[in-house]
């Protein structure tokens, strides 16, 4: 697989194909590679080295190969690689794939059976195809940061690049539905992934209701968003507490767990219809009762009488918690302590192995899987189409 790829979503689509069992080979530029190879993260002395943790995140498995595109020579590779390869995943603008003649039509020239996938902001066919645009401006343009926050804070970005994430799951499911079908036919195929449209099917939801209705939906800050009374995120007298009471089983779970029987009694809570008419006074009094005890408290409390309860936590104890180390989803090699893909199949998962490439690192032993003898090479490299490689390298 040809990863032609940068920044993040890109990048870690051709990781999570990887970890499913692809071969992946990085093309970069010499000299420079991928952007986020030097910035991204709090680690500065790693991007100055060209491995900021951003880039390790999704790089360890990958082989690198530094390849001018823009000169002849490059492109003979890059086509060599092409016809090597069952999938191309990109995410340029369709006016830099024009421009260098690797449109999806023009690779599928070269390659009849590659999977072509192409990840961009808004998807083909449209106005705004050629537009570029990143994770914090999807999040912009989607609906999504106008529904985080409050009245009081305005929007909020989330605190996690989650569209470049979650188009980097849609791609990879995307290339391996078109692999399935290439089985079946023989024929390769064009992959159009969309940002713009990975962000609103997260929010399907919400789309939906939007669309039966017309309400247009207002941020409800830590609310649920099943809009239960006793669903949402409260405080406690120290930390908090995440409640999704939405059932009628739950909301009597609640009451029992807080010593609060009389809610089942209380003509203004013992029904749905009348906890929905009454939610203000009910949230105030689930709140009254929450903030007499820590969080670290109830959260054993709520799970054992059944209520969905969750205490909230920094990052560092997230990744403390038993389901993240008994399912072996971090990898403790160095420099590969990247997420696994968020599932196994028959009770395991794959993890890259190996560390992420060094720009370039993995040139001469690709050149020779595709055919080029030592003079070929050594004049690739005095060319400039790929990293200068000295006669000693690759004798």
């Amino acid at each position: 697989m040809i990863d032609w790829t940068h920044v993040l979503a890109g990048p870690a689509c051709s990781y999570f194909l990887g970890q499913l069992g692809a071969e992946v080979i990085k093309i970069e530029h010499p000299g420079h590679g991928d952007a986020m190879r030097h910035r991204g993260g709090t680690d500065k002395a790693r991007a100055a080295q060209g491995m900021s943790t951003a880039y390790l995140t999704q790089g360890a498995g990958k082989t690198s190969i530094a390849v001018d595109l823009g000169r002849p020579r490059g492109r003979e590779v890059f086509e060599r690689l092409l016809k090597s390869a069952d999938v191309l995943v990109e995410n340029h603008r369709p006016s830099t794939l024009d421009r260098l003649n690797l449109s999806e039509a023009q690779t599928r020239a070269i390659n009849p059976q590659l999977i072509h996938c192409a990840m961009t902001g808004y998807g083909r066919a449209n106005d705004m195809a050629d537009v570029p645009a990143y994770d914090i401006n999807i999040q912009a343009i989607c609906g999504l940061m106008d529904l985080t926050g409050t009245a009081d804070t305005g929007p909020i970005r989330t605190g996690a690049p989650i569209i470049d994430y979650a188009t980097a799951l849609s791609g990879a499911f995307a290339v391996t539905a078109a692999l399935y079908q290439r089985a079946q036919t023989g024929e390769g195929a064009f992959v159009d992934v969309s940002m713009l449209e990975t962000a609103l099917t997260l929010m399907s939801s919400t789309v939906t209701d939007f669309r039966l209705t017309g309400t247009v939906p207002k941020p409800r800050g830590n609310a649920a968003n099943s809009r239960s009374p006793a669903a949402g995120t409260f405080a406690c007298r120290t930390g908090h507490i995440s409640l999704g009471v939405n059932e009628e089983r739950q909301f009597v779970a609640l009451a029992e767990a807080l010593g609060q029987a009389n809610w089942l009694r209380d003509p203004r809570f013992a029904e749905r219809v009348a906890r929905d008419e009454n939610a203000a006074a009910l949230g105030d009094e689930i709140a009254a009762v929450l903030v007499t005890r820590d969080a670290e408290e109830w959260e054993p409390r709520l799970s054992h009488h059944g209520v969905p309860a969750a205490r909230l936590r920094s990052l560092p104890e997230a990744l403390d918690l038993p389901p993240v180390h008994q399912r072996g989803y971090l990898s403790d090699a160095p420099d590969t302590t990247g997420a696994a893909l968020p599932f196994e199949i028959d009770g395991t998962r794959e993890i890259a192995a190996g560390p992420s490439p060094a720009l370039g690192a993995d040139t001469v032993a690709i050149l020779r899987d595709l055919g080029y003898d030592t003079s070929e090479i050594e004049a690739l490299g005095e060319d400039g189409a790929v990293d200068r490689v000295e006669p000693a390298t690759v004798g």
